[in-house]
């Protein structure tokens, strides 16, 4: 409110100013080869309060209403019967101040004052000045508004796309949670010495969800080793029954993913593979090359389960992708002779697209 009234006071200061200056600017000029100070005082007084409200009504009631909106008939129109106007009252000044102060001696009166054009090009001077610097200033307030219409556009776009990826997010750890404690229900139903080893790595990669996954990103180092964590419950599970090959480069510490990037590809190869001759056979490998990560994942599964519609984890996964690299990864999937696979390319792995 304060900052309002000052840019108020501001503004009628300059104002005042402007005018004063003007005054004393048509006294100095219709006082020119004269030698009676007293007629151009009167006379720039009279054609002041006649310059301005032209000048204020074209700025603020012609150019907003009928130049900024594009109806330049109007404008134009109404600007010729501005000019008609104006130009009328300018005739009525002359021959006033020449009735009633000089009482029709014409001898007496200043040379620049006689002339009805040079006094009309004058007013419309200032008119057009005044003008320039408004339709100027109303354009820099357009862009300025633009420009702030623009980041707050793509600031709310930043904010809706932050809500839908921590959605996301949160959306892996009852998905995830739900199978991995089905599997600790199953071993303590047979009361089985392996259930505290169960759920001693299932509170390693709960910490690794409750402290990473509000990270932007984590290292793929990390992310690695709690694979082989959740692979390791796996194997719990399905004893003798399952063949798991991981193959992965010795991968530097610096190298940064998603969190929770890559488990829900081999949770869905456990959910949804299929034992075949006595096994179910899951092939993993993870190898970096110039900043791009390649990631392979295949698992046996029935010729049945071939057209089924991916999980809730592999459409997740979709769309943190697409809001973590945008155009900067690739994503197939492959069913064959009883393999489903799954590959997934990211180049500039370092650079999301939130950067």
């Amino acid at each position: 409110m304060i900052v309002s009234v000052n840019n108020k006071i501001k503004v009628i200061t300059l104002h005042i100013f402007l005018w004063i200056s003007i005054w004393f600017f048509f006294i100095y000029f219709f006082n020119y080869n004269s030698e009676n100070i007293n007629y151009p005082v009167w006379f720039a007084s009279l054609l002041l309060p006649l310059t301005m409200s032209t000048t204020y009504f074209v700025v603020y009631f012609l150019i907003p209403r009928y130049l900024l909106t594009k109806k330049y008939v109007q404008f134009a129109l109404y600007s010729f019967y501005t000019l008609i106007a104006s130009a009328y009252l300018i005739v009525m000044i002359i021959y006033g101040c020449l009735i009633f102060l000089l009482s029709l001696d014409v001898a007496i009166m200043p040379p620049m004052s006689k002339n009805f054009i040079f006094i009309l090009m004058m007013v419309y001077m200032v008119v057009g000045l005044v003008s320039f610097i408004s339709i100027l200033n109303q354009n820099f307030k357009t862009i300025s508004r633009n420009k702030e219409l623009q980041n707050k556009i793509l600031e709310t776009q930043l904010q809706l796309k932050e809500q839908e990826l921590h959605y996301l997010k949160r959306q892996i750890h009852p998905h995830f949670l739900f199978n991995t404690l089905n599997t600790i229900y199953g071993f303590a139903l047979k009361q089985s010495r392996q259930t505290p080893d169960i759920i001693l790595k299932l509170s390693n990669l709960l910490d690794y969800i409750l402290y990473q996954i509000n990270k932007p990103q984590v290292s793929l180092k990390e992310e690695v080793l709690h694979i082989k964590e959740y692979i390791g419950l796996e194997r719990i599970r399905f004893q003798d029954t399952l063949k798991v090959v991981f193959n992965a480069d010795d991968i530097n510490g610096d190298i940064k993913v998603a969190p929770m990037l890559l488990i829900p590809f081999i949770e869905n190869a456990f959910k949804h593979g299929n034992i075949i001759d006595g096994f179910l056979s899951i092939e993993i490998s993870i190898k970096i090359s110039n900043n791009t990560l390649d990631f392979n994942i295949r698992n046996t599964c029935n010729q049945e389960n071939h057209n089924k519609k991916p999980g809730i984890g592999l459409e997740n996964i979709q769309k943190r992708l697409d809001l973590n690299y945008g155009d900067n990864y690739q994503l197939s999937y492959n069913n064959r002779n009883n393999w489903y696979s799954v590959k997934l390319l990211i180049s500039n792995l370092n650079v999301t697209k939130n950067d």
